[in-house]
């Protein structure tokens, strides 16, 4: 069964190998294919999927177009200190330290690093918590888009089904420049896939691109019609199936078959495939067919 919801990296080259690296650091992950897609935009690219902690994800190698930033990194909870420690000493080697690795009220041993790829990752010990997801992407509202974290995660559980918003710890009053009642750590769920936000009023120099999308899954035409029509709020973003909603954040909303054919098609189907999505903007389920069949 496909997953619904699923995090997407952009790299320059380094796709495969970054997958391969996270797959080394943390347990119950794999790569699970590699495909190179033939002239595109940026010439030959390859896209990896890749399973962390059992949770789907997919990279790709198209160019230095994007940097990763801390507007979306990545929670990992862990059972024990140890654990942090573990996969703390490993993915902040050649990073750089956003919080260091110490105790702190929410809990006992956490740190926020950057990975040697510049990719964000949150690490920490779950306590008595009850963890069903080990690892959750977190979103940062900045700049003018402080304060409106709840207002995005409303939003988002309106869109999908199988979503809703979850707990929200809220600033109190003293914690400026960050407004009192707005979103210190806010869980949601899209598709029944688990996210999380939070505000920040302080001064960053970065903000949401596409470095980090948000698949999302799609089983027919109807199904992706509903979901790009609320989500796109920025027409000259949209390309293949790329677009970028009111709040920044960027998604891909793709069809399931398409993700078979790539997978499963001979290099010659995969070449018509390519060429058929390239110029596309919302997928086009049908004539991506076609293609795939030489029709």
């Amino acid at each position: 069964m496909v997953q619904k919801v699923t995090p997407h990296l952009w790299y320059d080259k380094e796709a495969v190998e970054a997958a391969e690296f996270y797959c080394s650091v943390l347990p119950d992950s794999k790569v699970t294919s590699v495909t190179t897609l033939a002239n595109t935009p940026s010439g030959d690219t390859d896209v990896v999927a890749f399973v962390l902690c059992g949770q789907e994800f997919q990279a790709i190698s198209a160019g230095p177009l994007f940097r990763f930033n801390p507007s979306i990194s990545f929670l990992i909870s862990c059972n024990t200190k140890e654990d942090v420690d573990e996969i703390w000493n490993k993915l902040s080697e050649g990073g750089e330290s956003l919080m260091p690795l110490d105790s702190y009220p929410f809990s006992e041993r956490y740190g926020w690093t950057t990975d040697k790829y510049g990719l964000s990752w949150q690490v920490m010990a779950a306590g008595e918590r009850e963890v069903t997801q080990r690892i959750i992407p977190t979103m940062m509202y900045v700049g003018d888009k402080a304060g409106r974290a709840e207002e995005a995660m409303k939003f988002y559980a309106s869109v999908f089904s199988n979503s809703k918003v979850g707990e929200i710890d809220r600033y109190a009053k003293g914690e400026e420049p960050d407004k009192e009642g707005t979103v210190k750590h806010g869980a949601f769920t899209v598709g029944g896939y688990q996210l999380a936000a939070m505000d920040s009023a302080r001064d960053h120099n970065f903000d949401f691109n596409e470095a980090i999308s948000i698949m999302v899954y799609c089983r027919d035409q109807a199904e992706i019609d509903r979901y790009w029509d609320p989500l796109s709020a920025v027409p000259e973003a949209e390309q293949c199936g790329w677009l970028k909603d009111k709040f920044g954040v960027i998604w891909q909303i793709v069809p399931i078959a398409m993700d078979e054919m790539m997978s499963n098609g001979t290099r010659e189907q995969i070449a018509r495939v390519t060429e058929a999505f390239l110029p596309m903007k919302k997928f086009n389920v049908a004539e991506l067919e076609r293609a795939y069949e030489g029709s």
